[in-house]
């Protein structure tokens, strides 16, 4: 599960929004089904942000969500992202040098895939 959350972030705050997204990240990273994260910055426009986590599954994120800690340290700054599409399942793989792995959705059921 690939998690991709886009901010906008003015120049005068950018030390302050780098220093909360450290926090989230910690906050995120200590909780169970928790794979790597990563806070990026647009090479073409320095006004664009992505945090993006990786997670075992749909189910482990949503837990993380509900915890204290995370409801503390991490909503805050999640909150605070561009409103659109967060959520992304992996439904194929690609590893150096190995084929390409396709993963069976975790919603088919639901969805109707």
């Amino acid at each position: 599960m690939l998690v991709v959350n886009r901010f906008t972030v003015p120049q005068i705050d950018v030390t302050s929004f780098v220093d909360r997204a450290r926090v989230a990240l910690r906050a995120l990273a200590a909780c169970t089904g928790y794979q790597r994260g990563a806070l990026t910055c647009a090479l073409e426009d320095p006004q664009s942000w992505c945090l993006m986590t990786e997670w075992e599954s749909v189910g482990a994120y949503r837990r993380a969500l509900g915890t204290f800690t995370v409801k503390v340290e991490a909503t805050p700054l999640l909150a605070e992202s561009l409103d659109e599409p967060s959520a992304f399942e992996v439904l194929v793989d690609a590893a150096p040098g190995e084929e390409p792995v396709a993963y069976a959705s975790d919603r088919a059921m639901e969805s109707g895939r």
